[in-house]
């Protein structure tokens, strides 16, 4: 089992920046991929940004060149930094972790980004 514990999120004017931070309970990033997806009002869970065990990332276009994932191993945290917010952000960003050699998943308890001015 492994929990994961999001923090981070507010509220911020458009075009401003957000960094959020995923901390699982225990090492886990040499097996699992790590994503970040947010559900907005309404909508279905959608996947914004991932990096895998080995380091790949991949991003949802409308993220492209504004967001950035990355890891830090010896913090053990998973990071989503967002730039250039823009309203149509605005959602609650969940972290996932995704395991590579068994099935297990996992997800955080949620994070509450607001964009508006």
């Amino acid at each position: 089992q492994v929990q994961l514990v999001e923090s981070g999120g507010g509220l911020v004017q458009p075009g401003g920046s957000l960094r959020l931070s995923c901390v699982p309970s225990r090492s886990i990033f040499n097996a699992y991929d790590m994503s970040w997806y947010r559900q907005a009002p309404g909508k279905q869970r959608d996947l914004v940004a991932t990096i895998t065990s080995g380091g790949t990332t991949n991003y949802v276009d409308s993220v492209k060149g504004r967001f950035t994932i990355s890891r830090d191993n010896a913090k053990k945290t998973v990071y989503l930094q967002m730039n250039s917010l823009k309203p149509e952000d605005t959602a609650v960003y969940y972290c996932n972790a995704k395991a590579i050699f068994v099935k297990a998943d996992y997800w955080g308890q949620g994070t509450q980004v607001t964009v508006s001015s």
